[in-house]
């Protein structure tokens, strides 16, 4: 954790995808305050015809971007986040800001594992000031 999963109704390019996911785990870890090296990114290619936005017309492609982030942030920094990383998705992948939905799940940190560091904690404000210092 985190983890990001974007829904994608198309295909990219490999190093497009690379971008995007260099893109999302350097702004994750700038807006949340944490490192970049611990964010996981998967974009899943939908075929075309797969993935729809709904409104008052026509449905329409979209997208979905789900973050499985660690409990602990205030509702602010995560509004920060979702806009944040939908600028990017609007800027590397060309998507539509209005069809792409951030939703979050919120998980305690214990319920995360990494080998050689064990159970994570849920985050608090003293990790990302460490993360400033240094």
């Amino acid at each position: 954790m985190p983890y990001l999963q974007l829904d994608v109704p198309r295909q990219y390019s490999v190093e497009v995808k690379r971008e995007l996911a260099r893109r999302m785990g350097e702004t994750f870890a700038r807006v949340m305050e944490t490192k970049p090296n611990i964010v996981s990114v998967t974009i899943r290619e939908l075929p075309e015809g797969s993935m729809w936005h709904c409104g008052e017309g026509e449905p329409e492609p979209g997208a979905l971007l789900m973050c499985d982030i660690r409990r602990g942030r205030p509702p602010e920094q995560r509004a920060e986040l979702g806009k944040a990383l939908v600028e990017v998705c609007v800027e590397v992948l060309g998507l539509q800001s209005d069809r792409l939905p951030v939703e979050f799940t919120q998980h305690a940190g214990d319920e995360m594992y990494r080998y050689g560091r064990g159970l994570a904690s849920d985050w608090n404000p003293a990790e990302g000031q460490a993360q400033s210092v240094k």
